[in-house]
């Protein structure tokens, strides 16, 4: 994923996750439009799966979340994608999910959640 987004111009500056969900933390130039960053990510990382792990039937789900970042807050950005497999240990996607939305202020629908 971090070729892909390096091969679109951006710059990877993490990237890690478990079996449920992926975080990528990347800098992208003022013209890069977000959704077609993401598009052009699930769609090499779906034929990578399909084709080289063999999950003839993976596929993304529909959305995705961005949230931005200050460059003081990097460090620990990266350090939390980095310790994806001990953090999820403890704490489900779901729980996650629902912490960062309310530490970002961001309204939401628990039906819309699973």
């Amino acid at each position: 994923m971090g070729g892909t987004v390096e091969g679109l111009g951006g710059v990877t500056q993490g990237v890690g996750g478990v079996t449920d969900h992926v975080h990528l933390l990347v800098g992208l130039n003022a013209v890069q439009r977000l959704s077609d960053i993401v598009r052009e990510l699930k769609k090499a990382s779906s034929r990578w799966v399909r084709e080289e792990v063999g999950l003839s039937s993976f596929a993304w789900q529909e959305g995705y979340a961005a949230f931005t970042v200050g460059a003081s807050a990097r460090a620990g950005v990266r350090r939390y994608i980095a310790r994806q497999q001990e953090h999820h240990r403890t704490k489900s996607f779901r729980e996650e999910w629902i912490a960062l939305l309310d530490k970002a202020g961001v309204p939401y629908d628990p039906r819309y959640l699973d």
